[in-house]
């Protein structure tokens, strides 16, 4: 299945919208970096693992590729599935926290103002070598929008915030969600949940 239809310009905004999301609601953490934070994660870590969806942008924007491996976004999901569900994940997240030193807020706010920016000399159509593969950068964003409004909803939740994304955001990772769980034959469920018929079963997810 093909990028959602949205231009590369909405792409790029969808990801500042979600990148300063981000930066706001760490800056609200205070001194709870150790509250639980989502599964075996504290904030510090879930904080250091949504860090990275910053941080890959820059990594994989100094490593081009040369092919498509992977032709839309829906494929890097696909690809890394079984990656993602890895106990290296979750040990990734406590390293990428530690990392964020003794002020986590103010080198989050520091890694966004430098990759955001980044993308301003970008057209989409760059390269870019990714843990599954060579894809387009343009199919490569909407995961990293997805990960910031997905990860940023679950800080909020542990810091008992409102999860309120910003609305370009929010709506590119819901287009992605949906295209998913198509992908994925769960469209039925989301639907009759989204409507009110019916609650999604325990373990529900398009990942």
């Amino acid at each position: 299945m093909s990028q959602p239809p949205s231009t590369w310009d909405e792409s790029r905004h969808a990801f500042e919208e979600a990148a300063a999301w981000f930066v706001t609601t760490t800056a609200s953490v205070g001194d709870r970096w150790d509250r639980p934070g989502l599964g075996e994660w504290d904030v510090r870590s879930l904080v250091g693992h949504t860090s990275r969806a910053l941080l890959t942008v820059e990594t994989y924007l100094s490593r081009p590729a040369d092919t498509v491996q992977l032709a839309s976004t829906a494929d890097y999901y696909a690809a890394t599935r079984t990656v993602a569900g890895g106990t290296d994940v979750a040990a990734r997240g406590r390293e990428a926290g530690a990392a964020l030193g003794p002020d986590p807020s103010a080198a989050v706010s520091a890694v966004a103002a430098r990759v955001v920016p980044l993308l301003a000399a970008c057209s989409g159509a760059e390269l870019v070598t990714t843990i599954a593969g060579g894809m387009r950068l343009a199919d490569y964003l909407p995961t990293r929008t997805f990960e910031l409004v997905v990860h940023t909803a679950d800080l909020a939740r542990a810091l008992d915030l409102p999860a309120d994304p910003p609305s370009t955001a929010a709506s590119h990772a819901l287009a992605l969600a949906s295209r998913l769980a198509v992908d994925r034959g769960l469209a039925g469920p989301l639907l009759l949940a989204a409507t009110g018929r019916d609650g999604l079963p325990a373990g529900f997810s398009v990942l």
